[in-house]
């Protein structure tokens, strides 16, 4: 076996030894998990069905319902939108051309119902849908029949093969919440008119309901206004993009390559058309008072130093610090544009941004500091709220509301404004004791999905943080502080994809799929109804399948059942399932990666680990259209229980070694790039920052155990951290990343061991967290009362 030296362990070893001495078990020596092969066997024990999100109400009957050419097509109204999708679904994606008549109350055998009557009583975009051997009928109104056509679609075959056998069932349905919303940034990069109908599509299929389009930033404006031709001429075009992840290149690179795109007002029009087909609401964000960069290049009179000769369109990313004056011709700029923008868009919501903006120009402004002490305000927070607020008179004027992120919080809210909470809940929660209406979208709950899907050092460029699929599953968008009567003013929940490392459609796709499938849990099912094995195991498999045959791209999640760990026991007993249906598991036991020319996982496999020895799985999933997972890797060893080691110091802490450079792994922690040392007595990394872009830290001492156990650890870091106990590895969260958690497990007895953590962060704005788990007791920090040197 290939490079497996440093897990090699000489001692001789009896796996009876470690069943006598350690009793409990708290890592289990096996790794399974239960799927299924298809979305036809799921239906016999999935009370979902397969349906994403899980319905409210399901029961299941005996029978099927036989979809064919045959089959009558009765609406209450034939030209209603939703009966037109319909139609049009069954005629080009499964060859169905079904005879489409108005239900006269005579509903003849073999027909698909499509009625409102009896739907005002079900809650808004509710639906019922009854499938029976003789007929299907789908009630609802508005959206609400909508999404039961969307329910009946999923428990539709894939395929256009004329005919199409549905399980009989009842499904009464209806969203947790009003607002279900996707953003797409188009301003860092441009997408074509064609891929937002496809996201249109994908947020449709899913329930989802809001079109958040963020259509003007620093780098580029990407909507057409009639009165000010420079925005489309000037505006939406930058010089050159910066190469790479800004933050780590010094100095900056560029790829000296103009980019730009716009959309033209009858584009919008195609698109507003095509997203009100499927009952998606689009809210257009025109930025304001900041991130207006690309507007000063073509029309610098709108800043606070018109004088300035060196505007352009942004060509990095990041807060700029112009930002627009609060003039009157600013105030003209902007109504002229609203006014061009909400002739264009019928929806209620005007977004207005509001966020990130700097008001050092306003400090330094005289024209600003006569305006504050003209009005009456205390300092340029109140400003920026006048600034909101008269925009927001003239939106309302129109008949419409604006939203803005929770920035417009400060210096007092709008008093019909909508708050986008996004830097945590705290905002969203003041809106909400202020009777404000709001919609929950913070990024540290995993709803930024431009961050990590997983290991940074695996993943695609993108713009740091994590926010893997089971966060976002998992994230309740109601906040545990509000009352019940302030919880009602929460809207709904929104995921934001943000571009500034996103340059293509595929990438885009990449990013959202399938995390866009966890958001419309959170936002259409019910607490109670929600489960993550469920839908991750169970239902989301058909889905990516669908995915995959028609050509969308998605993170391939790895086998279910496998899991990147280091583990004990005496027989590694491998029981996995595949992901997406249709796809491959292949795997390796060898140390080298996997890939499609190593053997194939058809059945559970059962590998003995010798006393003394261990084995090492990789795996990979690779799906009909040649996508692939990132590679899992377990190692189990068979050894004793690590004895104790003779220490009897009582000197409290670790010691340290401080390393410098521009690490990206723990291996390069070398003893020339040491420049500090000294005695720690916690794992805190923050005293050790000073200002450095990258650093390093090896922590050495002993950790008290107070019993006999298999023990677990694992490292919690944003870029990486090993952990090794009596120098073996336990936990391997090595490589650059942002925040992941990783663990493993070691077998000790009571007394002092070695421990020691090697640290790495590349960014300054890493942290790192230990933790220790044993039988019967929860995973928590290490105690530092444990750590000794």
């Amino acid at each position: 076996m290939k490079n497996l030296n440093k897990y090699r362990n000489p001692v001789t070893l009896d796996i009876i030894q470690v069943v006598s001495e350690i009793k409990r078990i708290l890592i289990a020596s096996s790794i399974f998990m239960v799927g299924f092969a298809g979305l036809a066997n799921a239906q016999d024990n999935n009370p979902s069905l397969g349906i994403i999100p899980a319905p409210v109400l399901l029961k299941k009957s005996i029978g099927t319902f036989m979809l064919s050419q045959q089959t009558t097509l009765l609406a209450d109204s034939v030209m209603n939108k939703a009966v037109v999708f319909f139609q049009d679904y069954l005629l080009n994606k499964g060859m169905l051309k079904i005879k489409l008549k108005p239900n006269s109350g005579l509903i003849p055998a073999n027909s698909i119902v499509l009625t409102s009557q009896g739907a005002d009583k079900l809650p808004p975009d509710g639906y019922i849908l009854l499938i029976t051997p003789q007929k299907i009928t789908i009630t609802g109104r508005g959206a609400g029949l909508f999404y039961g056509i969307q329910s009946l679609i999923q428990l539709m075959p894939g395929g256009k093969a004329g005919a199409a056998s549905l399980p009989c069932v009842e499904i009464e349905d209806y969203p947790r919440f009003k607002y279900r919303g996707l953003m797409l940034d188009v301003c860092r990069h441009f997408f074509s008119v064609e891929f937002v109908k496809r996201y249109i599509d994908l947020m449709a299929a899913y329930k989802v309901n809001n079109f958040h389009w963020h259509l003007t930033d620093d780098q580029g404006w990407r909507i057409e206004i009639k009165k000010y031709p420079k925005l489309t001429q000037v505006s939406s075009l930058r010089a050159q993009t910066v190469i790479g992840d800004f933050h780590d290149r010094t100095p900056q690179q560029y790829d000296n390559t103009p980019y730009g795109g716009f959309y033209t007002q009858d584009q919008i029009r195609e698109v507003v058309k095509y997203a009100s087909a499927r009952y998606v609401n689009i809210i257009p964000e025109i930025e304001m008072p900041g991130h207006s960069e690309a507007v000063f290049a073509a029309y610098p009179e709108l800043s606070c130093n018109p004088s300035l000769t060196t505007y352009k369109v942004a060509e990095t990313w990041g807060i700029f610090h112009n930002i627009y004056c609060p003039s009157e011709q600013t105030f003209d700029f902007l109504q002229n544009v609203l006014t061009e923008v909400m002739d264009l868009f019928p929806g209620k919501y005007i977004h207005i941004g509001g966020d990130e903006a700097p008001k050092d120009a306003w400090k330094k402004s005289e024209f600003c500091q006569k305006l504050i002490k003209k009005l009456g305000l205390k300092d340029e927070e109140e400003l920026q709220s006048y600034f909101i607020q008269r925009i927001e008179k003239f939106v309302n004027s129109k008949g419409r509301n604006i939203i803005g992120w929770d920035e417009i919080l400060e210096g007092g809210l709008s008093p019909n404004a909508t708050v986008m909470s996004w830097r945590g809940e705290a905002g969203g929660i003041a809106a909400a004791r202020q009777n404000h209406h709001v919609i929950m979208t913070p990024g540290s709950a995993g709803l930024y999905i431009d961050q990590l899907q997983g290991k940074q050092n695996i993943e695609p460029l993108n713009n740091g943080g994590n926010a893997p699929l089971d966060k976002i599953y998992r994230y309740n968008p109601i906040p545990a502080e509000l009352t019940s009567d302030q919880q009602k003013y929460i809207q709904g929940v929104q995921a934001n994809l943000w571009a500034e490392y996103i340059a293509t459609e595929k990438k885009a796709e990449y990013m959202i799929l399938p995390r866009m499938l966890a958001l419309s849990e959170v936002g259409w099912t019910s607490l109670s109804n929600k489960n993550f094995a469920d839908f991750t195991n169970t239902r989301l498999p058909s889905h990516l399948a669908w995915l995959d045959k028609n050509n969308f791209n998605y993170r391939v999640p790895a086998a279910i059942g496998s899991q990147d760990t280091i583990v004990f026991g005496s027989q590694l007993n491998v029981n996995l399932t595949s992901p997406v249906n249709g796809a491959k598991i292949y795997f390796t036991i060898d140390g080298y990666p996997p890939r499609e020319t190593d053997m194939e996982y058809t059945v559970p496999m059962h590998y003995n680990v010798p006393a003394g020895q261990y084995r090492e799985l990789k795996t990979i999933v690779i799906t009909p259209s040649g996508k692939r997972s990132q590679v899992t890797h377990t190692v189990m060893y068979n050894q004793l229980p690590f004895e104790a080691i003779n220490y009897n110091g009582t000197s409290k802490g670790l010691k340290y070694r401080l390393y410098t450079g521009g690490f990206t792994s723990t291996n390069q922690l070398k003893d020339e790039a040491v420049i500090d040392s000294g005695v720690s007595l916690s794992f805190n990394t923050s005293a050790f920052k000073n200002n450095m872009k990258g650093f390093g830290l090896l922590f050495n001492g002993f950790i008290h155990i107070d019993a006999d156990d298999v023990y677990g650890f694992s490292t919690s870091s944003a870029n990486g951290s090993v952990l090794l106990i009596d120098n073996q590895p336990v936990v391997d969260n090595d490589g650059k990343h942002g925040l992941f958690d990783q663990g493993g497990a070691v077998p000790l007895k009571k007394g002092y061991h070695k421990i020691t953590i090697k640290y790495f962060d590349a960014t300054s704005s890493g942290n790192l967290k230990v933790f220790i788990s044993a039988t019967g007791k929860p995973k928590s920090e290490i105690n530092p009362a444990m750590l000794f040197y």
